[in-house]
Parts: structure tokens; sequence; C-alpha cells
């Protein structure tokens, strides 16, 4: 038995913008010390110098995409109904809080998705079989220094820790090009992991989503010594100063057009692996409540159609996405892939619905500072 009741689907349309104001998220100030019960907020075990150090370009080169959580056949399955659990709102994208933005025919990548690198905890970091990665994106938050990613890209539910060595690198392109200056807007390491308690405890992917603060980024000059990866390190200041930060929005209809971005790379099930991994993609499409799996727990899902693969996860579902500005509204993030008619071939990706839930997370991780971590 579910510990939620089937909602009734009463769809809300247009865009209700939650004003914004100087130093604020959500239109009032929260206590960056305290939040919600239901939301779980961890500081990463791991100091975010030996983090950004682990990750020399050899071992980024070698990290696996994360698996868990994209896997799913459901041939035959109608969808449920889900539903808003409350008024619509949105907090406005980075640069977006009051200004107008122009119009572009051509879908531009957004600066802010990138990938996110971390290894398996209370394992070996040095063995290769524990290094992993997801996708993420920057978010708009009170200090602009928030990623939004899916919970099982930060979360172990295997062992129930967070990951070690967490680190994002926005604009990831082409392996060994994001080092010795060539990652354009830096990297940064976690400081504070922010989940729902139902995803940390109840391993349901109805809340598979967390927003994770990050220290000011830096720029690494790494250099090869006798055999020996030498490093030298320049802040480079917040991210969401550097590349900008998507809005977010929740209790949204489950029927919107929607970009999905993200690094795919792992295989279909039936074997054919046609991403890398080493680029970023997107899909485009209109989201529908999705069917009940059993498997993840999950009973509130969107999904749209996307043959997207593992490595993708914890990538934003954007709604009203702007090509000129690379901006629009977070309104989910990659979570399971669906095999919709059994021929062993994702067809399908879907997110947890962002709810009043969502919201709280979210909140109580934006006006969490965070700063230089040297």
């Amino acid at each position: 038995m579910y510990s939620r009741a089937r909602r009734i689907a009463i769809p809300l349309a247009g865009l209700v913008a939650i004003g914004l104001a100087a130093g604020m998220v959500g239109g009032a100030a929260a206590n960056a010390t305290t939040a919600p019960s239901d939301v779980v907020s961890k500081n990463s075990a791991t100091p975010a110098e030996q983090a950004v150090q682990f990750w020399t370009p050899d071992r980024v080169k070698l990290a696996t995409d994360h698996n868990d959580g994209l896997d799913l056949s459901s041939k035959g399955v109608k969808g449920s109904n889900d539903a808003p659990d409350g008024p619509a709102g949105s907090v406005p994208p980075i640069g977006a809080e009051k200004a107008k933005t122009s119009k572009s025919k051509h879908v531009n990548l957004p600066n802010t998705v990138g990938r996110v690198f971390f290894t398996l905890p209370k394992a070996d970091p040095r063995n290769p079989k524990n290094w992993r990665y997801c996708s993420a994106s920057s978010v708009q938050g009170k200090y602009r220094n928030l990623v939004a990613t899916s919970a099982h890209c930060v979360y172990d539910t295997k062992k129930n820790t967070f990951y070690d060595n967490w680190i994002f690198i926005p604009s990831y392109w082409d392996g060994d090009k994001v080092w010795n200056g060539k990652a354009p807007y830096g990297i940064y390491a976690a400081k504070t992991f922010n989940a729902h308690d139902d995803f940390v405890v109840k391993e349901d992917y109805d809340y598979d989503y967390a927003f994770v603060n990050v220290f000011n980024g830096i720029k690494v000059n790494w250099e090869k010594v006798n055999g020996q990866w030498k490093w030298t390190v320049k802040n480079v200041g917040r991210l969401g100063d550097n590349v900008g930060g998507q809005g977010f929005t929740w209790n949204r209809s489950t029927k919107l057009n929607v970009f999905s971005f993200g690094y795919p790379a792992g295989e279909h099930p039936d074997g054919d692996k046609p991403f890398t991994g080493r680029t970023m993609k997107y899909c485009y499409g209109k989201t529908k409540a999705m069917p009940e799996a059993k498997k993840y727990n999950l009973q509130e899902h969107i999904g749209f159609k996307c043959s997207f693969t593992a490595g993708a996860s914890g990538g934003p579902f954007i709604y009203n996405y702007k090509s000129a500005s690379r901006t629009g509204y977070l309104v989910g993030v990659n979570s399971v892939a669906w095999d919709t008619d059994g021929n062993d071939r994702y067809d399908h990706i879907s997110s947890p619905y962002f709810n009043t839930d969502t919201y709280k997370v979210y909140k109580a991780a934006a006006n969490r500072w965070t700063g230089n971590w040297r």
C-alpha cells in the first residue's frame, strides 16, 4: 500500500509568477540553518579541495554513467492522473527577474547544464568501478550556488548515505577538453545535499529530485610531472554569476511542452549504445502523466517521448525554454527511462511531478550560503 492517496488531475494553465525580491527566494526570506522536517540536508563528507583534486583528467574519462533509476518496461499500461496539491508558482531564471529576453529560431544549448562526477560511498575511491557521473543544471537561488539533479545522483539507496567526491562541471564537453583552462565556467564542489525524506528513507521515486549547494568555482590547470598529476587553481566565483540559472516552477499542468537536456551514454536494453556522454543532447516534447511503477514505488511522474539512456539522469526538464537567453523554468529532472512498447528500446523519459513538496526542498536549498572553499 502507498502512503499517499491518488489525486484527481486539475490542470492549471498559465505561468503564475511569484516575485523574487532582492536577496529572497519565494517572496520571503528563509532561515538558512533550518528546514522542514521532511527535507534532508547534509553537508558533503568529502572536503571540497579533496573532491576537485580527485577528478584528474584520466579519471574523468573513465567515469561511467550512473544507471540507477533508468530501467523500466511498461508495455500496455495506461497513464495515471496526477495533480497539483496547491496553487502553481514560479521563481524566474537568473537575469530574467525584471528583463525581457529576445527570441531565437535556433535551439541554443543551455550553459547551465553539465555533468556531475562522484564516487560510491563506503568503497575504495581509487577503484574505477566506483567512479560515476550524472547530469544536472544550475538553478536560481538567493546565493547563486544551486544545482538541481536527481536524488539518485546524490544518494546511494543501497548504502543509505550520500555519495563522495561530488563535483559539477557546467557546459561539460568532450572529456579532456574540460581541463587546462578549457572548462569555460569552472568546477564546483558540493557543500550541502538537499533531498526529500521520502526518497532517503522510503526510496520513493516520486521524490527523485535533489538540490545541491556548491562552493564557488575554480578553474584547474593540470600538468603531469614524473607520472604524477600536479595542479594549480584559480577562483572564478559563484556558479549563477558564471552560467546563469534556470527558473523553478511547481504545481503546473501535467501536459507541458518541455525540453530535456543531459549527457546520455548507457545502452538500450537491446545492447545498442547510440550516445557517448561526451556532449550534451536534448529532447523536446509534450509531457503526460506516466503510469504507476511499483519497482520504484512510483505513482506521480510526468514524461514524454525521448530515447535518453543512463547518464542523462538528473538533467533538467525545462518549460518555456528560450534559446536567446538559454533559460526557462525547471519543471522536472530526468529520473526513469521507459520502454513502453516492449521492443527493448527506451522511448520515454520521466520526472517526478514537481509539487509543493518539491518546492519545500528547493526553498530550503535556495537560501543556503556557501562561498569559497579555499
